[in-house]
C-alpha cells in the first residue's frame, strides 16, 4: 500500500476531523511477522507473537504483541481479509453483503469522524461477526514524522469515536495510514488493547484499475503473506466489490480459508 497523500476525501477527513479533536498527551510472510526495531512499515522484520486472547467489550484491554501482525490466525492457509478507510454509507453494506454472501469474516479499519458520522454501520460490522481496527482520525500518512502527543491524540480520539459508535465494542487492531508506524505509535496502541496491523497484498483497489486489475494484483501476490488490504470508502468502490465476488470464491477454490490477523 502506497501512502495516500494528497488524497482530496483524506484532505476532507483532515478538515472535518480537526474541527471536532483536541490534542491528547497519554501515554509477519506466513509467520508472525514484524518489525524488531520498532519503527519502520508493515511488511518488513522478523518474527514475532500475538499474547493475549480478545476482548471485545468493555474492561480492561487484553495483552497484546507491539510488532507488527501479518499472520492469520488460520494458520499458514489462512486468509485475512481487511477493508480500510469507511464506514461508508454507499460502500460499506455493499462489501458487508458480499463477505456475507461467502462466508468471510474480516476487519475493518475505520477512520474516526467516519465511524462517528456512521454508528449504524460499525455496529452492523459488530454484529456481522466482523473485527474493528482503529486507522486514526485524519489518515495522516505521514504521522511518524509528527510528534508524540499528535500520534497519541490521532490514535486515542479514533478508539474512543470508533468505540462510542461500536456501543461499546473496541478496536482490537491498529493500523496506522500508509505503513506510518513508529515505536512510540505501536507501543502506545499495544497498550489500549490494539496490535499494530500490517498488510503482505495491497489489492491497489484505491487506484481504481478496473475489478479485473484487482483481481489479477490479489492472485498475483497471494503467495506474498495472508493479510490483504481492501478499501471501503474514499471514492467509487463499486471495482472493489466487484473484485471480492470473484476474489473470495477463487481464494476458497485454492484451499485458503479465512481467519483474522493474530493478536
Amino acid at each position: 500500500m502506497v501512502r495516500h497523500n494528497g488524497r482530496g476525501w483524506h484532505g476532507r477527513v483532515l478538515a472535518a476531523a480537526l474541527g471536532v479533536t483536541a490534542v491528547a498527551t497519554a501515554a509477519s510472510v506466513w509467520t508472525a511477522q514484524a518489525d524488531p526495531s520498532g519503527g519502520g512499515h508493515a511488511g518488513t522484520g522478523p518474527s514475532a507473537s500475538a499474547a493475549g486472547a480478545p476482548g471485545a467489550q468493555g474492561g480492561a484491554a487484553a495483552k497484546v504483541a507491539v510488532t507488527i501482525a501479518h499472520a492469520s490466525d488460520r494458520g499458514e492457509r489462512g486468509v485475512n481479509i481487511t477493508i480500510d478507510d469507511g464506514p461508508d454509507p454507499t460502500w460499506t453494506p455493499q462489501v458487508l453483503q458480499v463477505l456475507k454472501e461467502y462466508g468471510v469474516k474480516a476487519t475493518f479499519c475505520m477512520v474516526g469522524p467516519q465511524a462517528e458520522a456512521h454508528p449504524d454501520l460499525v455496529k452492523a460490522v459488530v454484529a456481522a461477526g466482523h473485527r474493528l481496527c482503529d486507522h486514526t482520525v485524519t489518515h495522516d500518512t505521514a504521522m511518524d514524522h509528527k510528534s508524540e502527543s499528535y500520534q497519541s491524540q490521532q490514535i486515542l480520539d479514533a478508539e474512543r469515536m470508533i468505540t462510542k459508535a461500536s456501543g461499546g465494542v473496541r478496536p482490537m487492531y491498529y493500523r496506522a495510514p500508509g505503513g506510518a508506524f513508529t515505536p512510540y505509535s505501536r507501543s502506545l496502541a499495544a497498550s489500549h488493547g490494539m496490535r499494530p496491523l500490517g498488510w503482505n497484498v495491497d489489492s491497489k483497489d484505491f487506484e481504481r484499475p478496473g475489478a479485473a486489475a484487482i483481481v489479477a494484483t490479489v492472485k498475483r501476490e497471494i503467495s506474498n503473506g495472508p493479510t490483504v488490504l481492501f478499501h471501503d470508502a474514499g471514492g467509487d468502490r463499486s471495482q472493489t466489490v466487484a473484485a471480492l465476488r470473484e476474489v473470495l470464491p477463487w481464494l476458497k477454490q485454492q484451499g485458503y480459508s479465512f481467519g483474522f490477523p493474530v493478536r
